[in-house]
């Protein structure tokens, strides 16, 4: 696991840390295996003994994170942040030890401030320093809209380490910033400040942006074994050793190893991402539920008689995916006609599955990772 901390609190690890936290806004129904990365850290700490917070936002969930952002979010009710919070922590504990861990909700300090309370709190922050970060910096010189709510999201995330008084934060690269303006409050507040530290951001099955929801690019925590590992056999080899490191509990000799695989190429490489795809799905299923997802798997590919040799195509951006484009611009039919034609004469498949031809829009997430066959020997792996 690969860790940041920020200069000048490198001291804080040295003590015992009884509030090292990290928060999650329930902006979708389910979390996804780019989340894992901070989980994990978690479990490093709870077998170092210590008792992390596992924090649900559900107020800061309503406001939306501008963290990367170049267009405001779309504002949640407080019912459908509720919704999508429901399982979270059922998520969660699938990796923690629900003995070992704190729940937190920050609705518990957030929804009972008087706007005199907010007032008073955001007086230790500044527009100039709000401008000078990055997302803010770029739309203001763009000039975008910057919403006013969006200014006070830093201050309602920074505002949780006061009321945990939290000793570390965990977060992505993204929220720096966020996290930075924590250690803020908690001066103003009297109390020590945290360490802050960040973990890279897992690139999602495209290999290019962030893993998201929104971009179709994702492994959710809930999809089924199966489901799982058939989207990360799809992953880039060049992704193979990120995803072993920061994916699995594997060992750093392990990992060692795996990168020698996958340098080799070939079906050494196959060889190595059939691994961290079964160790990725045995930390959600266990090992039982990744064995018979890697048998699904061969069995999907050897009963249906796709070729050994599938190429790799990248699924465009587009949502849903129209499947007569979809085939010709993966070499699979020679026009959109003949795309047509095949798929009225039944001899489209994807997974094994014959599409219907009046289904000629398909949902970007039902594809990816996935084979679409034209016949017996036209085939490709759609990745993300």
């Amino acid at each position: 696991m690969i860790h940041d901390v920020m200069p000048g609190t490198e001291h804080h690890l040295n003590k015992e840390m009884t509030a090292g936290y990290i928060g999650f806004d329930p902006t979708a129904d389910s979390l996804h295996i780019g989340n894992l990365v901070q989980i994990m850290t978690l479990v490093h700490f709870q077998q170092c003994g210590h008792k992390p917070i596992a924090l649900v936002g559900g107020a800061t969930g309503m406001v939306g994170d501008p963290s990367g952002r170049s267009v405001t979010r779309k504002q949640l009710t407080a019912e459908q942040t509720a919704a999508n919070s429901a399982t979270y922590f059922d998520q969660v504990m699938r990796i923690l030890d629900p003995d070992r861990v704190e729940v937190r909700r920050n609705s518990e300090w957030l929804a009972g401030m008087t706007l005199a309370d907010v007032v008073r709190e955001t007086s230790v922050l500044t527009v100039a320093k709000l401008l000078e970060r990055d997302d803010f910096a770029k739309r203001y010189a763009a000039h975008q809209p910057i919403s006013l709510s969006e200014f006070l999201y830093p201050f309602l995330q920074g505002y949780d380490s006061v009321a945990v008084q939290a000793d570390v934060e965990l977060g992505g690269t993204d929220q720096t910033y966020n996290l930075l303006v924590g250690r803020d409050l908690q001066r103003a507040h009297r109390q020590p400040q945290q360490v802050v530290l960040t973990m890279p951001l897992l690139e999602g099955l495209d290999g290019t942006q962030k893993m998201s929801k929104s971009l179709g690019n994702y492994v959710a925590i809930t999809e089924p074994p199966a489901e799982q590992f058939g989207k990360l056999m799809s992953i880039p080899d060049s992704l193979i050793v990120r995803y072993a490191t920061l994916g699995t509990d594997l060992a750093p000799a392990e990992i060692t190893e795996l990168a020698a695989e996958v340098a080799a190429g070939g079906p050494r490489a196959g060889a190595a991402k059939r691994r961290v795809a079964a160790e990725i799905v045995r930390l959600y299923h266990g090992g039982g539920g990744a064995a018979a997802a890697e048998a699904a798997f061969d069995r999907r590919f050897k009963e249906r008689e796709v070729p050994d040799d599938v190429p790799e195509y990248v699924l465009p951006a587009d949502d849903p995916v129209h499947l007569p484009a979809l085939l010709r611009e993966a070499g699979l039919a020679g026009s959109t006609s003949d795309a047509r034609r095949a798929l009225a004469a039944g001899s489209v498949r994807l997974d094994g599955a014959r599409l219907d031809a009046a289904a000629l829009d398909v949902p970007r997430a039902d594809l990816v990772g996935k084979v679409l066959q034209v016949g017996k020997r036209k085939a490709a792996r759609l990745a993300g």
